[in-house]
């Protein structure tokens, strides 16, 4: 007899169907295998597919994310969608928490359309970029470049949200250019009216090609431009081929609050 896992595809970060970044999410009522929900998570080819399963508390639950290679601690886009998706099932439900694989407790809030979401603050330390990786991404220059050991993602900025725009890297040499990081995030300052800073975040060594929208590249970035910019709220655009958008404020040294949408696009049954 077939198990039916109730599934998901949410398009997150965003105000319509088809932009942001689709997540799949499933509701699990028996607990899966690692090797089931990584085998579940590469045949939905998504950048991430988030599993949960109700612990005691009453809008308690465990969370964790697999993109179609690997696990992946923290997931912002997925913990988005995962929200969304409770929260239309359950219309009286207006917070929620979710325990990752690390035992952060991410304090979820929903403020009408909108979502809320608790995230660490991570801090990023100079870390020199590979020439090889500069030239497999199509950057010639860059203004600093640092690494974040918790996500293992290596930060680049460059001067330009218009050179970022229309990034193409070859993303077999970007692959090659490092062994020890899990993505590089490259960002810039908008030059969009009601927008702060750009990104794109490229994570061949462990997901897809491009992460079209990233909530959990914001745990270092949001203080990065912080302190650049000297403003502890912020709005940020990923202008990828889909694009999608986030409001970030720094409310501590060590916690960050994630704001923005996000579009169930389909509802059905896995069965394995």
């Amino acid at each position: 007899m077939k198990n039916n896992i109730e599934t998901y595809i949410v398009d997150a970060f965003t105000d319509e169907p088809f932009k942001g970044n689709p997540a799949g999410v499933c509701i699990l009522h028996e607990t899966l295998s690692d090797k089931q929900m990584q085998s579940i998570a590469k045949e939905l080819g998504l950048s991430e597919t988030a599993f949960i399963r109700k612990i005691n508390h009453q809008d308690a639950y465990a969370i964790r994310y697999f993109s179609p290679v690997m696990e992946i601690p923290l997931c912002g886009h997925a913990t988005l969608a995962t929200s969304k998706v409770l929260f239309e099932n359950n219309p009286t439900m207006d917070t929620i928490h979710f325990k990752n694989i690390q035992n952060l407790d991410l304090m979820i809030r929903k403020y009408g359309s909108k979502i809320e979401m608790e995230f660490p603050i991570y801090e990023t330390t100079p870390q020199n970029a590979p020439d090889e990786l500069l030239k497999a991404l199509g950057i010639e220059t860059i203004v600093n470049s640092a690494f974040n050991q918790e996500t293992k993602i290596l930060l680049l900025e460059i001067e330009s949200s218009e050179v970022l725009k229309n990034l193409s890297p070859n993303f077999e040499r970007l692959k090659q250019s490092h062994n020890a990081i899990n993505g590089v995030l490259v960002t810039a300052i908008s030059q969009r009216i009601n927008f702060d800073f750009e990104s794109r975040y490229f994570w061949p060594w462990s997901g897809t090609n491009e992460d079209p929208v990233t909530g959990g590249t914001h745990t270092f970035l949001a203080k990065y431009w912080s302190s650049k910019l000297n403003k502890k709220k912020m709005n940020s655009f990923q202008c990828s081929e889909r694009t999608g958008f986030m409001e970030v404020k720094l409310i501590s040294d060590t916690k960050l609050l994630i704001k923005s949408e996000a579009q169930i696009v389909l509802k059905g049954a896995l069965r394995i």
